[in-house]
């Protein structure tokens, strides 16, 4: 199945900020509820030691993924462990509780494009569920503005091009309707648009049968590092692991000793 680059709400300038806010609050709950990233433990910890840094800057943020969960985990062996939360259209709410919740978290405030990290957010750059919102040119770019900064960088992916995935998809609706009344903040309005008017469980199944449609194979990402300038100065491990009963796609790039 070639990849097909389909439109998501959650991409286009138009789309209510507090719906697109909606929609990544779910993901975050979902990740962190289901430990979704318990099997990328090791990649992350790989990518820090490696770089050596105790900061992980995470691009496309969205509501902060599953990054609540893996924070505890990781916290166990990196005590000192800090995570900057970034996104072109931060989700600020959900920052502000994902900080409450635990101290070594910050956040930036304005957009920050992934394709050019502003020089001063020195870490490991992490990329969860977001990298398939990129056209390859577009994706290039975020690893070669990586290379061009010498920075460390591992994406995560937590479906893929498959017919398992679009199928896994198509229950997101009732997963929505199933842990809305559970997402914090609580916020009538999404309890609104999720239940008398089902914008949310309906946006976010297209979205996600889309992101299954773009998502890069492991053979489509190693290409994407192929030809960058200086990749030759990196190591790059491409793969994927079993997460439960889907798996997880990853890249990680760090800088050769």
């Amino acid at each position: 199945m070639g990849r097909i680059h389909l439109f998501e709400f959650e991409d286009q300038k138009w789309f209510p900020t507090f719906l697109r806010n909606y929609g990544t609050d779910f993901l975050q709950f979902l990740s962190n509820r289901t430990k979704m990233y318990k099997s990328i433990i090791p990649v992350i910890k790989k990518g820090l030691n490696k770089s050596e840094t105790n900061q992980i800057i995470d691009l496309g943020s969205g509501g902060g993924g599953g990054l609540k969960w893996l924070n505890s985990e990781l916290k166990k062996d990196i005590p000192d462990l800090k995570i900057i939360l970034t996104d072109f259209y931060p989700n600020i709410p959900a920052f502000r509780l994902t900080k409450k919740k635990a101290d070594n978290f910050e956040f930036i405030d304005r957009p920050v494009d992934a394709r050019n990290v502003p020089t001063e957010l020195k870490g490991l750059r992490t990329q969860f569920l977001s990298l398939h919102h990129f056209k390859p040119t577009d994706a290039k770019q975020i690893l070669q503005n990586s290379i061009d900064t010498n920075s460390a960088i591992a994406i995560f992916e937590a479906q893929e091009r498959s017919l398992p995935s679009i199928i896994a998809m198509l229950f997101s609706p009732l997963s929505v309707l199933l842990t809305t009344p559970f997402i914090r903040p609580f916020k009538i309005g999404r309890i609104i648009f999720t239940y008398f008017i089902p914008i949310v469980p309906l946006f976010v199944l297209w979205d996600g049968i889309v992101s299954s449609l773009r998502t890069y194979s492991v053979k489509e990402m190693n290409g994407l590092v192929e030809n960058l300038n200086g990749t030759e100065t990196y190591d790059w491990e491409i793969n994927k692991v079993k997460s439960g009963p889907s798996v997880v796609l990853y890249l990680l790039g760090t800088k050769k000793e």
